[in-house]
């Protein structure tokens, strides 16, 4: 149980780091365009980008639509991003898990 508990501890503080940075450093992101945005600028075809199917999606451009105040609209952005990301890994292991246990299980009193 030892190893369980150490493993819940490990999730959990990463969980929470992952939350404040989320929170808490990514609203002082740089504000200049990344990588392929600025090769798009740079070598003048940016004006020829059109808007994505999702562009007007709740979460758009790392940024929470009906929060107001830009950095913590990134934050909970993150935040959300954190938590799909997890569930979603929850999930895998989830099914990975179920895949791996026998049909059958053994008795508590068999061999030592």
């Amino acid at each position: 149980m030892k190893n369980a508990s150490s493993t819940r501890l490990f999730v959990v503080a990463g969980l929470l780091l992952a939350f404040a940075l989320a929170l808490f450093v990514s609203p002082f992101a740089n504000p200049n365009p990344d990588g392929l945005n600025r090769v798009a600028m740079d070598e003048g075809f940016a004006e020829a980008a059109t808007e994505h199917d999702l562009g007007d999606s709740p979460l758009a451009d790392y940024r929470v639509s009906g929060v107001e105040h830009e950095g913590a609209s990134k934050g909970l952005a993150g935040a959300a991003g954190i938590l799909a990301t997890f569930a979603l890994a929850l999930g895998l292991f989830a099914i990975a898990r179920k895949r791996r246990e026998p049909d059958t299980v053994p008795s508590k009193g068999g061999q030592a």
